[in-house]
């Protein structure tokens, strides 16, 4: 079995730079929520999104095995549009129920899903029965989730929390079991 643990990164305050964006005070807190969290959980390897929201969010994880995190373009957040839009929630919408569409300079849902799916499959097959922690974005996480199993979807990422944990166990490259260990009602997280 092999053990990926997908961390949406914790609150950020917008700024266009995608790259460069850190993470909020109240981000930086639950960062050590999360490093908490991962105390008593076996890690080999920590992977990130070249985003720095997402990169802070593990990079606790990471400093408490003496691991570094490593960094994969292809995890970064799917590109919802090349300007920004008007109406987040609606641009999402249509993106969700119209999966090959794609806002101009954007993403559609089937190409970044096949994007997560495909780099997922290189960890799976890379290092497997390892125990993996993924730094990750909400939209990518859970298209990347969709792509092992179809019931991931538009009402799975609304209920989703900042950060968020899922530990995804698989045997091959077959999604066998899904668990969130995120609680956001404790001072700490904790699996359940």
């Amino acid at each position: 079995m092999t053990v990926i643990y997908f961390v949406r990164h914790a609150h950020s305050d917008y700024t266009p730079d995608e790259y460069g964006r850190k993470l909020s005070d109240r981000g930086a807190e639950d960062a050590e929520r999360v490093r908490e969290q991962f105390k008593d959980v076996p890690v080999d390897l920590v992977f990130s999104s070249p985003y720095a929201r997402a990169i802070e969010t593990v990079k606790g994880v990471a400093e408490d095995r003496g691991l570094d995190v490593h960094i994969i373009e292809e995890l970064k957040e799917r590109r919802l549009a090349e300007e920004p839009v008007d109406d987040f929630p609606a641009a999402v919408d249509r993106l969700w129920s119209e999966p090959d569409y794609a806002f101009p300079g954007g993403e559609s849902n089937e190409t970044a899903q096949q994007r997560g799916g495909d780099i997922l499959r290189v960890l799976l097959e890379e290092h497997k029965g390892k125990n993996i922690v993924i730094g990750s974005h909400g939209n990518m996480m859970v298209l990347t989730m969709k792509h092992f199993n179809a019931s991931y979807d538009l009402d799975f990422w609304k209920q989703l929390t900042m950060p968020d944990v899922y530990k995804l166990t698989f045997e091959g490259a077959d999604l066998v079991e899904v668990d969130r260990m995120w609680d956001p009602k404790t001072k700490i997280g904790g699996a359940h």
